[in-house]
């Protein structure tokens, strides 16, 4: 059933725009979902339906935008020539977030498709203290198969494609500090990413660390209606372990 969305607006972030959505609904705790774009993705304004979820929970979003980034601590020459898309979400988007609307971790979770859902997993392994809930859809793991490929973005940014792989999510996890709450999701018709997404799930499981996750359910492969498909799980996993976190007696 359709609703009344809130309103997006434009900021501009340290020379880079940011989209911010402010649910139409308000947030008494102002939990916001920082949402890392996939490569050359659209907006996330454009999927109604996903947006839909979004307002039933009342969250807010940043959407920065940051593409060729990978979301990694490397200088993408596409994106900017001094700062990488990790630092600037750290040092930059956040405390924009800080300042412009009065919210800090916990009370950010990470979310992004392919390139921005391994950018969410790698960002939350790296920094869980921070991101202690992120939710990924059809993650782009091993990236380094763009190099592979010859993707002269990535090529410019790591040496070669085993210098990539050092740097992907699954090499990023602590086996004594991870994000309390994650999940992951790809359709095994997702024949690129979905192999690298469960062996992500068997190093996660070999070392006992807790996870969710959907590996099995198909509704579209590497795609929008594949991520509108499984929004609502996403969406509600995102919102109730935020609220388990603003819950969570330290």
């Amino acid at each position: 059933m359709a609703q009344n969305l809130g309103q997006w607006t434009e900021q501009d972030v340290a020379g880079h725009t940011c989209h911010l959505y402010e649910p139409a609904a308000g947030s008494e705790h102002g939990y916001t979902v920082l949402y890392l774009q996939g490569l050359r993705s659209a907006r996330l304004k454009y999927q109604t339906g996903i947006m839909e979820i979004i307002e039933q929970y009342a969250l807010r979003v940043i959407e920065p935008e940051c593409d060729f980034s990978w979301w990694v601590d490397r200088i993408s020459p596409r994106f900017d020539p001094e700062i990488s898309g990790e630092k600037y979400v750290l040092d930059k988007v956040l405390p924009f977030l800080a300042e412009s609307c009065a919210c800090t971790p916990p009370r950010i979770a990470l979310l992004g498709p392919s390139m921005g859902g391994q950018g969410a997993l790698r960002l939350a392994y790296k920094y869980p203290d921070t991101f202690p809930v992120a939710a990924a859809v059809y993650p782009s793991i091993d990236f380094q198969k763009k190099i592979e490929e010859g993707d002269p973005n990535l090529s410019a940014m790591y040496r070669d494609a085993e210098d990539a792989r050092q740097d992907t999510a699954t090499l990023h996890i602590h086996p004594l500090n991870w994000p309390r709450h994650q999940f992951f999701c790809c359709d095994p018709a997702d024949t690129r990413w979905h192999d690298s997404a469960d062996r992500l799930h068997m190093k996660l499981y070999s070392l006992g660390v807790p996870h969710e996750f959907d590996l099995e359910t198909t509704a579209g492969g590497h795609s929008w209606k594949y991520f509108e498909h499984m929004a609502p799980r996403v969406i509600q996993f995102l919102a109730e372990r935020l609220e388990s976190e603003r819950l969570r007696v330290v």
